[in-house]
This record gives C-alpha cells, structure tokens and sequence, in this order.
C-alpha cells in the first residue's frame, strides 16, 4: 500500500503534465496529496518543512547555472552568433540533412554551457526554417532539439557545463571531465542511433506525404529570419562557446585548487566562520566563472549588437530561467516528499538489493529516481543525498574508481528523467506550440536510447577496464 501511493502520485503527476499543467502548480499539489494518505496533520509542515525548504535549496544552489545559460543563450542570439554558427553547418551537411543540422547546433550550444531549459527557445527559430525548407512535420522539432541539447552533451561527454554533470563533483570529489573514455562511447551510441531514428521518421513522413503542418496547428510560429542579417563569421561566433570549455578545465583542474586550496573559511565580522569543502564546490565555481567569461567574451565581440536589445533581450531570458528552475526545483521538493514517505524506503531497500555491481545498482537506483521526480538534476540530486556513501562504499569494495561511479551516476540521471512530467519536456512544448501527444513520442523513444546506453558504457568498463 505504501509503495501504492507512491505510483499514484507519480502518474498523477505524468498525467496532469501530459495534459499540459503547470507542474510548479501541481507538483506540491500531488506530493501533499500523497501525504495525507499517510498522515493528512502532516500536510503543512510537510509543504513548510520539505518541499519549500528543498524546493529554495535547490534553487539557492543552482539559480546561477539557470540564469548565466539563459543568459548566454540570449546573447548567443543577439550577437548573431548562433544563426552564424547554424548556417555554417547547414551549407556544410546540406538543405536535405536539417535533422542532422538543428542536432549539431543544439549540441554545439548545450555543450558551449547554454543550459538544456534554454536551448530550445535558441534553436527553435531555425529549426522551424529549416524543417520547412525541407519539408519535414514540426512535431519532429522538439525531439530533434532534445537529442542534439538533452542527451549526450548533457551529462555523458566529459567537461559538459550541465548540471546533471556538476552535482556529482559534490559527492564524489570528481570534476566534470570523469570517465572520458566511457562518456565518449555513450556519446556515440546514442548520436548514431538517434539520428538513424529521426532519418527513419523523416522518410516515412516523406513517403506519407507529410508536410511541416501535418498533424498539428501551427501556433507559436516564430518571425522569419532575416535573410539579409549580417552575420559574424563562424569562426569567430565559435569563440564563446570554446572558451567554455577551456576556462572550465583551466579551473576545474588548477584555478580553484590553488585559489582557494582544500579548505576556504568564510569569516565576515557580522557572521560566524563558514568553513566550505573546496572539492564539494569547485565543479560549480568552475563552470559559472566558464559561463561568465563566455558571456563577457560574447559582448566584447558583438558589442554593438548585444548592446542595442540588451535591456529587452534580458527581460526573456530570465523569464525563461525563472520558469526553468522553478519547474525543476517544483519537482525535486515534491521528490523529497516522496523520499520521505514509508514507501520509498522500501523503494530504496529494493533497489539496493538488485545487484552486487555497484555501476548496475547506481545506474537502475539514479533511473528510478530521475523518473519519479520528473528531473534528472532533482533524480540525481536526491539519490546522491540519500545513497552517496553507500555507492562510495560499494565502488571500494569492487575497486571502481569513483571517475567511473561519477559517469555512471551522470547518464543514469538523464535515462528515464524525461516522462512527460519533466520540466524541460513541458517547456519545449510549450515553445514550439505542439502538445505532448503531437510531439512526446520522439522523446520518450531518444529517451530509450539515452537509457540503452548506460548498460553498454558498464559492459564495456568491464570487459575493458578502460574508462
């Protein structure tokens, strides 16, 4: 029965998700709805207590990521940049090979640091351009952004800014470059067979007759590009997103160790010393000086464009942040409720009993959870506090190094994460116009693939030893 109310609120929450729902209405509503079956006095001090005091920590830890990507997307558009770097791939793959476009450009961006929730209001003008020059349907767009922004650059190639890619670091004393030997492998599994189910869709449409409109009602159509914009050479619109890169193992690896050494004390006369655990934080320190230095870096080349739209600019581009983060950190304290209900206990007792292999308990367990938040940040945020130890212990006992744990630990939260309930689903959706059942489909099946990749990665680790 406890395990029973557990499922009940999560499909509660896929449904009202699916039906197009706000989730940060919604997800306190479910979560809250759960704990009256257990104990409804609990109510309130449940709403207090949990999901308001998760839902700010999560917010306090991870607004800046949320807000420097959101920013950088936008100045990204601004400057031109990212139509420059857009029709640079396009004339090289060609009119007929748009998929293949719109992928390398949200991959491009995503793993340049521009956060996955932003993505999609960056690449969504083009993709609309270009799907129907190439005449494919528009309910394949937002599957096509997911793959290229939500998947691999996400959490599996080693040095990606996202956060699904951060939170380990914290836990683990990794940094973002972990297990570049499996993330590389990941990456590839899932980019081939991505593509070859996009190129699958895309000549069946062809062969049905399909156009871009076909099976949908074409809202939220974005303004025509400007076809006599004067672009920046790509070249030079590549810079930024290099920059990330770099900066962050500059940093990651020599930066902050040196900076701030093992152990930084924060002593102000007005508080009492804080004593902050330098590794914990230095894969988050080092990505938001990254993403700092890729925007300053953006504004300082394209001064006068950024410069005009700014003010205006800024103005969606945090509204974007906002709901973002507000929809994930919705669902990680409506994760911590759960977590804290009778039956996830016996979830957790489940899965720690279903493997002796670290990487095969960690992977499933991360899974789980990313699916039931709805979130892979929260999934992996709530696994890490709650079975961190335990997977350090495990992964001694079996001497994997903690680099291979940290990667494992990373896809897994981008596996399942994206059931419809998720908040960067929800906001592609809302985006591109198009409502879950025209366009959820592409998703859940790139999902799949994202999920089938973390067993391969394990198998090979095992068989290779290599990571």
């Amino acid at each position: 029965m406890d395990f029973l109310i557990i499922f009940l609120a999560l499909v509660a929450l896929i449904t009202v998700a699916y039906r197009g729902y706000s989730i940060i209405i919604f997800a306190p509503i479910v979560a809250l709805a759960a704990v009256m079956f257990f104990d409804p006095l609990a109510m309130l001090p449940a709403y207090t207590n949990l999901f308001m005091q998760k839902t700010s920590e999560f917010v306090r830890n991870f607004f800046p990521l949320f807000m420097l990507g959101a920013i950088f997307g936008k100045v990204i558009e601004m400057s031109g940049f990212a139509k420059s770097i857009t029709l640079a791939i396009f004339k090289a793959v060609g009119e007929k090979n748009a998929i293949l476009t719109i992928v390398l450009v949200a991959a491009i961006l995503s793993y340049g640091g521009v956060s996955a929730h932003v993505i999609v209001f960056t690449v969504y003008p083009f993709a609309a351009e270009m799907f129907k020059m190439a005449v494919i349907p528009k309910r394949l767009i937002p599957g096509v952004i997911w793959l290229g922004g939500v998947t691999f650059t996400m959490d599996a190639l080693p040095g990606s800014p996202q956060i699904q890619n951060i939170i380990p670091t914290s836990f683990f004393g990794t940094d973002a470059f972990a297990a570049p030997i499996l993330g590389i492998i990941g990456s590839v599994f899932i980019l081939v067979l991505g593509m070859m189910y996009f190129i699958h869709l895309q000549k069946k449409a062809a062969a049905n007759g399909d156009t871009y409109a076909s099976g949908v009602e074409l809202i939220q159509e974005p303004a025509p590009l400007d076809p006599n914009m004067k672009l920046p050479p790509w070249q030079l619109a590549m810079i930024p997103l290099i920059l990330v890169g770099v900066v962050n193992f500059l940093m990651t690896r020599y930066g902050i160790p040196n900076m701030f050494g093992e152990i930084y004390t924060l002593d102000f006369p007005g508080i009492k010393p804080i004593e902050i655990k330098v590794a914990t934080m230095r894969g988050l320190w080092a990505v938001e000086i990254a993403m700092i230095s890729a925007i300053l870096c953006t504004i300082l080349l394209a001064l006068k464009s950024v410069v005009k739209g700014f003010t205006e600019g800024m103005k969606p581009a945090m509204s974007a942040a906002l709901l973002a983060i507000m929809n994930t950190a919705s669902e990680y304290g409506y994760g911590s409720i759960i977590a804290a209900l009778p039956g996830f206990l016996f979830l957790v007792s489940a899965l720690k009993g279903l493997s002796s292999d670290p990487l095969v308990t960690e992977a499933i367990t991360v899974n789980v959870l990313a699916g039931i938040v709805g979130s892979a940040s929260g999934g992996i945020s709530i696994a890490m506090g709650a079975m961190a130890d335990m997977f350090k212990e495990m992964a001694a006992a079996a001497n994997i190094p903690l680099e291979v744990v940290h990667r494992i630990a990373s896809m897994s939260s981008g596996g399942m994460d994206s059931l419809p309930h998720n908040g960067a689903v929800i906001t592609a959706m809302f985006v591109t116009g198009l409502t879950h059942r025209q366009a959820y489909m592409p998703i859940l099946a790139i999902t799949a693939i994202k999920t089938a990749a973390i067993p391969v990665v394990i198998i090979f680790y095992h068989l290779t030893g290599l990571y």
